[in-house]
C-alpha cells in the first residue's frame, strides 16, 4: 500500500483535483439522508470531498490513519467540521451517533477482514434510520469503460486479478450480516482518470498488483497489445465509478 503521508502533498492533483471531488460528492449527497445532521467520513484523505458534505447545522467528522492526509485536511475543514486520527474499524465515535458514515475511495485498498470489520463498525455509529455509502468495485470501472483499453485490459484482470474486496455483491453481503439494507446507487466521472495506452501499459509492468504477480510472459503481451494500439499518448475516457447506499433499520 501507498505511504499516505508521502503522497499526500501531491495526492490531489494527480486523483483528478477539486473537479472529481465535486463529482464524488455530489453522487454522495444523493444518497445522504436530507435530515443528515452527524456524517463521519472515513479515509476522509486531504478532506478535499469531505469539506463538500458540510452544511450549516451538520456536524462533519473526518477520520484518517495518515498524519500528513490530516495536516491538509484541517485547514479544510476549519469552522466547519473536524479531522481526527482513527482507524475504519475502530471509530472514536459513540455507538448510534450519527447519520451518515462514507467510504470514498477505501474498500478497494483493505482485505475483505478489514472490509466486513469497517462496515461492521459503521453499522455500530449509525442511528437508525442513517446510512453507510461506499464506492463499490473501484478499481474495476477502470477495466470497465468502453473502448480500445478496456478490450484488452478487462480480458486480462479477468483472468489474472484476484476478486475485489469491494465487489457490490461482497459489500452488500457483508452490510446486510451487519443489519444494513440496501438504499440506492448512484454514480460519478473519475475526472481525470482516463490512460492513455502507454501509460498503462507502464502501469501493467510497474504498479498493478496482480500483474505484478503474473508470468512475465503473459504481462509481455499485454503490454505489447496496449502498444499497439494507435494514438499511444492519448488520454481515454474517464470512467464511471459507482456508489451504493446502505440503511440501517430500526
Amino acid at each position: 500500500m501507498l505511504d499516505y503521508d508521502l503522497e499526500a502533498a501531491h495526492y490531489d492533483q494527480t486523483r483528478g483535483g477539486v473537479a472529481r471531488a465535486r463529482a464524488a460528492a455530489g453522487a454522495v449527497l444523493e444518497l445522504m439522508p436530507g435530515d443528515c445532521a452527524a456524517l463521519v467520513d472515513v479515509a476522509c484523505g486531504t478532506g478535499i470531498v469531505t469539506e463538500l458534505l458540510t452544511a450549516p447545522g451538520r456536524t462533519v467528522i473526518g477520520v484518517d490513519m495518515s498524519a500528513g492526509m490530516l495536516a491538509l485536511a484541517r485547514p479544510r475543514l476549519a469552522g466547519r467540521g473536524t479531522a481526527v486520527r482513527g482507524d475504519a474499524t475502530r471509530l472514536p465515535v459513540a455507538s448510534r451517533s450519527v447519520d451518515a458514515v462514507t467510504f470514498m475511495w477505501l474498500l478497494h485498498l483493505v482485505d475483505e477482514p478489514v472490509v466486513a470489520a469497517a462496515i461492521t463498525e459503521a453499522a455500530r455509529v449509525l442511528r437508525p434510520g442513517g446510512v453507510m455509502v461506499t464506492t463499490v468495485d473501484k478499481n474495476s470501472a477502470q477495466f470497465e469503460t468502453a473502448g480500445d483499453v478496456r478490450d484488452i485490459l478487462r480480458a486480462a484482470r479477468r483472468e489474472l486479478a484476484p476478486p475485489p474486496s469491494d465487489g457490490m455483491e461482497l459489500v452488500r453481503d457483508l452490510a446486510t450480516a451487519a443489519g444494513l439494507e440496501p438504499a440506492g446507487t448512484a454514480g460519478y466521472l473519475g475526472h481525470g482518470q482516463g490512460r492513455s495506452p502507454r501509460e498503462w501499459a507502464r502501469r501493467v509492468r510497474e504498479e498493478i498488483p496482480w500483474t505484478r504477480r503474473a508470468d512475465p510472459r503473459r504481462v509481455a503481451e499485454i503490454c505489447d497489445a496496449l502498444e499497439a494500439l494507435p494514438e499511444q499518448d492519448a488520454r481515454r475516457v474517464d470512467p464511471e465509478y459507482r456508489l451504493a447506499a446502505f440503511r440501517l433499520g430500526g
